[in-house]
């Protein structure tokens, strides 16, 4: 049956371009907006592409998370390297993506693929070295320990909404799968908004408070979302 409707990927073969190309031509607005649906073209549409400029907007092949991290350190003078923990992570990419910085080219939930000029102009700018310190993953102890609170008090701010993870990493112990946990992760600049945006806290008294003591945000709850 002939196809009347196309969706970027299907798009992408119609036309013999890489599906990275047409998702970059789309954000840079060489291809018009979706003409059948939110997200499909119509064939009209579609045929009436330039499939040479697509190709030609982007030149160099596109390069995933973990290269984009690595570049984004070695602009900074901090390279990460092999077999060390890492300076600048796909986390961090994955922030700068949400900060509207870069583009994710791919479909797969489970990496992204970035234009390298664009990664090349994150590389440049004069605020680096801030964005990535404020996009720098923490897990749940070293967050709260930045806060100078026990583990118990910073589970109670997830709880109550006052910081969220963006995203979670697994964690095996051993070598079997039966023993992995999901990890949250928190960004620094958002566990540092904690303090400043919840001055009704006592925050010298709850840095205070002993081990095995109940917590004093145990009674709080969390407020309403908004109607």
């Amino acid at each position: 049956m002939r196809r009347t409707e196309y969706d970027a990927s299907q798009a992408a073969k119609r036309l013999k371009v890489p599906a990275a190309a047409f998702r970059w031509a789309r954000h840079t607005g060489l291809i018009p907006d979706p003409d059948a649906s939110s997200f499909q073209w119509s064939r009209a549409a579609v045929e009436a592409l330039d499939a040479d400029a697509v190709r030609a907007a982007m030149a160099s092949p596109p390069i995933g998370g973990g290269a984009a991290a690595d570049r984004i350190a070695d602009a900074l003078g901090t390279p990460n390297v092999i077999g060390e923990k890492a300076n600048v992570t796909a986390f961090v990419v994955r922030r700068f993506i949400d900060r509207g910085l870069l583009v994710d080219l791919s479909a797969n939930p489970d990496g992204t693929l970035h234009h390298p000029g664009q990664v090349a102009e994150v590389c440049r700018r004069e605020d680096l070295a801030d964005l990535v310190a404020a996009d720098t993953p923490l897990g749940p102890e070293q967050a709260a320990a930045r806060l100078g609170v026990r583990r118990v008090e910073f589970d109670h701010m997830v709880r109550l909404g006052w910081v969220r993870s963006p995203q979670s990493i697994e964690v095996r112990f051993g070598t079997s799968r039966a023993g992995a946990v999901d990890v949250a992760l928190y960004t620094t600049a958002s566990v540092d908004a904690v303090v400043p945006a919840h001055p009704e806290v006592d925050w010298e008294q709850l840095r205070a408070v002993e081990k095995g003591r109940r917590s004093p945000l145990g009674s709080l709850r969390p407020a309403p979302a908004p109607a």
